[in-house]
């Protein structure tokens, strides 16, 4: 308790932070958002087995040529799922999230790939396995996404860390749709998160091993400590990248940092890793915002 109350407070801290940061400044926050796009875009796909790289993701979005054959399926997952990230930036603000809202984002996300089971739930006998969870009854899965928004709802004065994580377990654990589960799962969470007033997270997919560790726990134990590590860390990230930018750091890498400071580089990365530094991770080389009269 003691340790997610401090979590809690933390991210309080830097949410007040990048609240006083963002004053006049939403054309660059418009930029930091949009040039991340394709990041979440590369991991949440990753994730889910794609073998786009960040680059190859990148390019599709920009409608640049590919060095390699690219099936039009990958295209369309990209571009698709792009396409839900940059919507809810905005739908989030405007409709709060119900199962209408989920569908649609569902039939956004599978468009062109999928289209006979985009933007419907399970039906009759379409049974899935994750791993070795078989998702409940397609008939149940109405009631239990109706369970987990009350459940969310019921606690809105708790910690978002712990309300973001078990919703989203909850609904991993339904697994509502044949296809597209995770991906929608993850929109879900910022979806969430930046109606409640809070930044987007990015899950890696450096962390998928915890991640799905997160799922086997959940499963065997109704545990979410892990989950909640992983959205608290995701959630700092996010803040300590915004704050880097909206406060006027100058963004160095954490090796140069390391070296200015004469410190191990190993202990910054450790450091960075559990988020007790403001570092955080940019196309997939960490870096850290610092004063301009620092060295």
């Amino acid at each position: 308790m003691i340790k997610t109350s401090a979590s809690f407070n933390k991210i309080n801290s830097l949410r007040e932070r990048y609240y006083k940061a963002s004053i006049g400044k939403d054309a660059l926050i418009k930029l930091i958002s949009e040039t991340e796009v394709a990041e979440q875009v590369y991991n949440s796909n990753a994730i889910e087995n794609s073998m786009l790289t960040l680059e190859e993701t990148e390019k599709i979005l920009l409608q640049i040529d590919l060095d390699r054959f690219i099936t039009e399926r990958e295209i369309f997952e990209a571009k698709n799922l792009a396409r839900v990230v940059s919507y809810i930036d905005k739908r989030a603000k405007e409709q709060e999230l119900d199962i209408e809202v989920i569908l649609s984002l569902h039939k956004m996300l599978l468009s062109n790939i999928r289209d006979d089971v985009a933007g419907r739930f399970r039906k009759d006998s379409e049974y899935v396995r994750v791993g070795n969870h078989i998702a409940p009854n397609p008939k149940e899965i109405t009631e239990r996404l109706l369970k987990m928004f009350a459940d969310y709802h019921a606690v809105s004065h708790e910690n978002i860390i712990g309300r973001i994580a078990r919703l989203h377990l909850s609904f991993e654990y339904t697994h509502p749709f044949i296809d597209g589960n995770g991906r929608i799962g993850r929109v879900i969470n910022n979806y969430l998160l930046i109606r409640e007033g809070f930044v987007p997270i990015n899950i890696k997919f450096i962390d998928r091993k915890n991640y799905y560790e997160a799922f086997r726990e959940f499963d065997e134990k109704g545990a979410t400590d892990t989950m909640e590590d992983i959205v608290r860390k995701a959630l700092m990230n996010s803040y300590h990248k915004r704050l880097a930018y909206l406060e006027g750091k100058r963004i160095i890498t954490l090796t140069e940092y390391a070296k200015n400071n004469k410190v191990s580089y190993s202990n910054c990365i450790n450091k960075a890793n559990r988020q007790t530094i403001e570092a955080f991770s940019e196309k997939n080389v960490w870096k850290i915002g610092v004063d301009y009269v620092q060295e």
